[in-house]
């Protein structure tokens, strides 16, 4: 059964809004990581301004809920209210994974297609028929 997460997207106050929420939930990041850590993409070139933005952080809020974000970077464009967000769907297998996301993304527009990326995960990304924005990822190396 694929669990559904929020993934928040930031203007460059990731930081400072994961910081808030870890002081309301409490716990600990299970990932935090910033653009200069990310290994170098062909594609996605990292400005020196980007390199202590937030790539990726995720917080343990309950034992069913992880709250996610990230910043957009230079790459991307300024999020604003109603793109400020992912549902993120993780799913048990590739197969699930593939037929989630094929299914949602029909008559919408991919953003980056299933792939095997470099933090260990099957994944891709796209907006729905309706607007709304999705990840899709299947966890090669679960722990």
């Amino acid at each position: 059964m694929a669990s559904v997460n929020i993934y928040l997207n930031f203007n460059g106050n990731c930081k400072e809004a994961f910081a808030f929420y870890k002081s309301v939930f409490g716990g600990e990041f299970s990932f935090y990581g910033t653009f200069g850590e990310m290994p170098p993409q062909e594609n996605y070139p990292t400005s020196e301004s980007d390199k202590d933005m937030i790539m990726h952080v995720s917080l343990p809020i309950s034992k069913e809920t992880i709250l996610m974000g990230s910043d957009t970077g230079s790459n991307y464009p300024d999020v604003t209210f109603g793109n400020n967000f992912s549902i993120s769907v993780n799913t048990e297998s590739k197969d699930e994974a593939d037929r989630i996301f094929a299914a949602l993304s029909e008559g919408g527009k991919v953003n980056m297609p299933m792939g095997d990326v470099f933090w260990g995960s099957y994944f891709g990304a796209f907006e729905d028929k309706f607007g709304v924005n999705w990840m899709v990822s299947f966890d090669l190396n679960p722990q």
